[in-house]
């Protein structure tokens, strides 16, 4: 390690890594610094049961924002595949076990909405909402990697005032109840807007918008697809890119203090003190603050509950007529009805647990068996991923264990509901004979990630424009959405204006500010 360097990077999640790749082929001197004994951050792949070859996305697990411009700019080794079936919705109607299936081609998803719903008006409707939201992600989704727009140069852009009213300027859950009839399809649409965020569909602050437009948005398309070989593959890509590129990474190298005059800063770790002219944060922006001893900005927690598997087989499902390697192969929506989300978010906030915890999960071996060794694809052993939804930090701050235990088992009950077995019969077991499930709250991101709050957004997400105080003179450099107080700082993270979610879009983004300035 030297004693000076162009630009020091603080973390070396994926987007650090992204921003190291991009400066270190322009000729900076670059230092990644990271508190881990790995690079990856939250995209990474983890053997998370003992003796069990399962590699599986221990945190992050799907790629929809990451723009094929980085992977191309960079020459990445690496690959996402398209699911078979965009989700799946169990549901009881009449006494009947039914549910509804979305993918595998137009005629059986009309099929599917008729048996549902006893008419094509909902299936029509949907079809005109999603084709909507793709003209809107076509004309959004290429500025993200541009400077930001202000906000009137976005509204021209997206060329559409009934779009633009529907997802800037309204509550999302008025789109949702004049668009759709039926409760079960309202609640499909409306689980993109609570990923990772508590609110309601009513909120007046518009944090469901933001957070359903960055779902709907990803490549233009919305497509959330699987990474090959899990998230490492992409880190491991990107690592190998930075340093290739001549980038410098550091594990087990925590960041713990950072001064800076707004010319040139001065980072502490155990290694010593490195100057650097220009730092970039692959942090969020509490633990920016803690760095530069400054007043961290009000918290935005976390609200969700993730859960890895490893089954022996799928489970067969109560509704027959659908084969569990469909069902699981999207998005398998449990208890996300609309007025399930909506009585799940007023009881969390009251400050107890849902009675009937919504999540979503799917199989990433379904679509990519490379993350299990042979002898578990040989056997059938497949993967379940869940995300369960309107879990807020604040309920585990009393009695972490037992109130996450409470939560997992009622959230597994939901999905048992709707199956033919007990999801327990069908869970393979480590070397030491346990069941091969893990939960990890909002608490545990916090503590292992340093994510506030359990929030994986760092803090609450932004529509993807310029405030009118953020935006600049004509002609003079453009504004990226990485600033911070310090001229010479940059968010390269979760926390920067467009960031959120597996992307590399604020590494790229804090990259060009820096090349863009000299």
């Amino acid at each position: 390690m030297r004693t000076s360097y162009d630009v020091v990077i603080v973390g070396g999640g994926h987007n650090g890594l992204v921003a190291a790749a991009y400066l270190a082929r322009a000729g900076r001197s670059v230092l990644v610094l990271e508190r881990l004994d790995h690079t990856g951050g939250a995209a990474v792949s983890t053997r998370a049961f003992a003796g069990v070859d399962a590699r599986l996305s221990r945190y992050s697990y799907l790629v929809s924002l990451l723009p094929q411009k980085i992977v191309r700019d960079l020459g990445l080794r690496f690959a996402v595949r398209k699911r078979t079936v965009s989700s799946y919705t169990p549901a009881v109607r009449d006494g009947r076990p039914t549910g509804l299936l979305v993918g595998a081609g137009e005629s059986r998803t009309r099929e599917a909405f008729a048996q549902l719903t006893g008419s094509d008006r909902e299936f029509a409707a949907w079809q005109r909402f999603y084709g909507t939201t793709h003209r809107l992600a076509q004309r959004v989704f290429p500025t993200l990697t541009e400077p930001l727009p202000t906000r009137a140069d976005l509204r021209a852009r997206i060329d559409d005032d009934a779009t633009w009213q529907a997802l800037f300027e309204r509550p999302l859950g008025e789109t949702v109840e004049e668009t759709f009839a039926d409760d079960l399809v309202r609640g499909v649409v409306l689980t993109d807007a609570l990923i990772g965020t508590f609110t309601t569909a009513h909120d007046p602050a518009l944090r469901q918008n933001r957070c359903f437009l960055y779902h709907v948005i990803g490549g233009g398309t919305g497509d959330w697809d699987v990474p090959v070989g899990g998230m490492g593959a992409l880190t491991d890509a990107l690592a190998d890119a930075a340093r290739g590129a001549g980038a410098e990474i550091v594990t087990d190298c925590p960041v713990t203090a950072l001064a800076t005059d707004g010319r040139s800063a001065e980072v502490t770790c155990p290694q010593g003190t490195v100057g650097a002219r220009r730092v970039l944060v692959n942090a969020s922006p509490r633990e920016l603050a803690h760095l530069l001893g400054e007043t961290p900005p009000p918290p935005a927690e976390g609200a969700q509950l993730k859960v890895n598997m490893l089954l022996t087989r799928l489970p067969r499902l109560r509704d027959s007529r659908v084969d569990p390697r469909d069902a699981f192969a999207g998005t398998f929506h449990v208890a996300e009805g609309y007025d399930q989300l909506e009585r799940s978010y007023r009881q969390a906030a009251a400050g107890g647990l849902p009675a009937a915890p919504p999540s979503e999960i799917y199989c990433h071996s379904l679509t990519d068996p490379s993350i299990l060794g042979p002898d578990l694809v040989r056997t059938g052993h497949q993967t379940l991923t869940l995300f369960g939804l309107h879990a807020p930090a604040r309920l585990f701050t009393d009695d972490h264990d037992a109130t996450r235990d409470r939560l997992l088992a009622a959230t597994l009950a939901e999905l048992d509901a709707h199956l033919a077995e007990p999801l327990a019969d069908c869970l393979a077991t480590d070397a030491d004979g346990r069941p091969c499930i893990e939960a990890k709250t909002p608490l545990d991101l916090d503590r292992e990630l340093g994510l506030p709050g359990g929030n994986i957004f760092h803090r609450e997400l932004a529509f993807p424009y310029a405030d009118p105080e953020d935006e600049r003179p004509e002609g003079a450099p453009g504004c990226w959405g990485v600033a911070t107080a310090h001229p010479n700082v940059l968010l390269c993270g979760a926390g920067a204006v467009r960031g959120g979610g597996v992307s590399g879009i604020p590494g790229h983004n804090a990259a060009m500010a820096v090349l863009e300035e000299g």
